[in-house]
């Protein structure tokens, strides 16, 4: 690739993120409000016809957050395993790294949950729920693999502990959206994982 080549490819994606980071912030600008492409590139001083050079529909725009979540998260929790064994741990770090995010990216936090694909294709709401069954397989395996190495193993939930740590994940990220943003998803994380690491001292 030329110098020159380089210098578009660049370009085209510093153009790319622009659209994303200016669609997250009409999302958390406008809560609950669905955002148009002709509303979209008003914020960006641009044409609409401008943005459709970049995505071919405003579906792919949504997966291209959808895509940063997918990056950005898992390749944390990827992190957290390889520089920490122990399950317990792991499962909070996790948790956190997932409000934290939330938090951090309000107009995000609506795409995952749900509330900015209304009236969007199916496809949308499919790959958010393959996100969060994603979320759920990766604590199912770190309690998996904690459950092998007992003493006494086969006695713990593990599936359905599981699902509870996903469910008040996806539940923080709910009352967040639901708030216009104004209740922080970290908001008393504290005092909340004393109460979930008793359930989970079964793994200790």
């Amino acid at each position: 690739m030329t110098e020159q080549q380089s210098t578009r490819a660049q370009n085209k994606q510093s153009r790319h993120q622009a659209i994303l980071e200016a669609l997250a912030t009409q999302l958390e600008q406008n809560p609950g409000q669905r955002i148009t492409t002709a509303q979209l590139a008003e914020s960006l001083g641009v044409s609409e016809a401008a943005l459709y050079r970049h995505f071919p529909s405003k579906a792919r725009m949504f997966e291209g957050l959808i895509e940063f979540s997918e990056d950005t998260v898992f390749g944390l929790i990827r992190r957290i395993i390889d520089e920490d064994d122990n399950a317990v741990s792991r499962c909070e770090k996790i948790m956190a790294l997932m409000l934290g995010f939330s938090a951090k990216n309000p107009g995000i936090s609506s795409v995952l949950v749900g509330t900015a694909l209304t009236g969007e294709t199916e496809r949308l709401r499919h790959r958010v729920s393959q996100f969060f069954d994603r979320l759920e397989t990766q604590f199912r395996q770190i309690l998996r693999e904690r459950e092998l190495t007992l003493t006494q193993a086969g006695g713990r939930p593990v599936n359905e502990t599981a699902n509870l740590l996903l469910s008040i994940v996806e539940g923080r990220l709910q009352q967040f959206v639901r708030s216009g943003f104004r209740q922080s998803p970290l908001q008393g994380w504290e005092q909340q994982w004393q109460l979930i690491n008793t359930i989970l001292r079964i793994y200790a």
